[in-house]
C-alpha cells in the first residue's frame, strides 16, 4: 500500500493519522489478547490457573507500603505530608507567609 503523502491537505493528514493510531492501539489489543489466550490455555492444560502462577488475577491492585509522613502541619498536627507529590495547601499557604518546608520537617 502506498500512499502519497505530498498530495494530502493538512486535514486529510491528520485524519490519516488518526486513523492511524487507533488502528495501532486495535492491533495492539488484539496482539495482547491473543498472548493472554496463549498463556491462559497452556496454565490450565498443566493444571493451574493464572491467578495461581502469578498470584493476582484481572483488576485487583497490587497493595503498596505507605510512605511514612516527612512533615507536619504545625497549625494542625492532623495534616502531614509525605514530600511526594504536589504540596498540600497548607503548606502552600504557609510558605507564601515566609516559611520554608524545613520548618514543617518531622
Amino acid at each position: 500500500m502506498s500512499v502519497d503523502l505530498s498530495t494530502m491537505s493538512h486535514e486529510e493528514l491528520s485524519a490519516l493519522i488518526q486513523a492511524a493510531g487507533e488502528q495501532q492501539k486495535r492491533k495492539l489489543r488484539e496482539k495482547i489478547g491473543e498472548v493472554r489466550r496463549k498463556l491462559t490455555a497452556a496454565a490450565k492444560e498443566e493444571g493451574y490457573t493464572i491467578e495461581e502462577l502469578f498470584g493476582f488475577s484481572k483488576g485487583t491492585e497490587i497493595s503498596r507500603k505507605k510512605v511514612e509522613p516527612k512533615y507536619r502541619n504545625t497549625a494542625n498536627p492532623d495534616e502531614t505530608w509525605s514530600g511526594r507529590g504536589k504540596r498540600p495547601r497548607w503548606m502552600e499557604a504557609a510558605i507564601a507567609t515566609g516559611k520554608k518546608q524545613e520548618d514543617f520537617k518531622i
